[in-house]
Formats: structure tokens, sequence, C-alpha cells
């Protein structure tokens, strides 16, 4: 079977297979070169967010059990903001980063009475982060108490 070719000549039908399968090794390549680009991308982005030594900690994220409706949590968000709860009340508010001291901003906290709940995360003002664990302090610098990282 012969195929015409756009110079008004004919090619044999067994051209077009080889410049197809030529193709389709050079998009097997092409894909196989794409995987490994995205494979070494994820890998790089997965070293940048670790945390090396004298680095900041990253405070995005969930501190505390946010599955147990009279235990303390937090989610400090990316855009600054944060929600939470001591265990009884609603925490909603602001924070920053200044090094590694974190200052929690313009938080408002609902005033509901729940008995046998302490509510200590209620009088926030700055924390720090090692490892996991975020040490809680109110204005003078006193401990509160911590909060383990959960997502």
């Amino acid at each position: 079977m012969w195929l015409r070719a756009r110079d008004g000549g004919h090619r044999p039908l067994t051209a077009l297979r080889r410049y197809a399968d030529g193709m389709a090794r050079m998009l097997r390549s092409s894909s196989l070169t794409g995987a490994l680009l995205v494979a070494a991308a994820l890998a790089l982005a997965g070293c940048a967010t670790n945390a090396g030594p004298g680095a900041a900690p990253d405070p995005v994220g969930t501190w505390g059990d946010t599955s147990a409706s009279t235990e303390p949590s937090l989610v400090l968000a990316a855009d600054g903001t944060l929600t939470g709860t001591d265990g009884c009340n609603r925490l909603a508010g602001g924070w920053s980063m200044d090094g590694t001291t974190i200052t929690f901003e313009q938080v408002a906290t609902t005033r509901m009475f729940c008995e046998g709940v302490d509510t200590w995360l209620s009088g926030l003002a700055t924390a720090t982060i090692i490892d996991e664990t975020m040490t809680v302090l109110d204005a003078s610098g006193a401990e509160l108490g911590t909060l383990i990282r959960s997502e």
C-alpha cells in the first residue's frame, strides 16, 4: 500500500509506520523524562519544608486534638489567621512570627462557663515551637501549657 506525500510523490505505508513508531518512542521517552522531573521536584519540595538547624519552625497547621471538644486546640492558617478552642470557648484572631516567637494578635474568645474544663489557652499571648510541640505563654511570659502538632 502506498501513501501520497506532500510533494506529490508516493511513499510506501511502511515509511508511515516507521515514522509513527519513532514518534511513539519519542513520546514514551518524553513521558518518562517528565515523570522523573516531577519526582525530582517533589523530592526537593519535601526537603525545602524540613527546617534545618537554627531555622525557624513552620507554625502553620493544627495544634492539639481538634476531635476532642473539651481539649484545647489551635489552627494557624498561612494567611496569619487563627481559630481554635480552649476546650470550652471558641477563639479567633491573628498571629505573626518574629524569629522563633509566635505572637497572637487581637484574639477574641467567647466567655461560656464549662464546668471542669481548664480554659488555659484563652490566656495566650505568645508561643514557641520546638520539634512538634508548641509552648503557649501568657503576656508575662509564663508557660500556660503545650499543644502537640496534629497536622
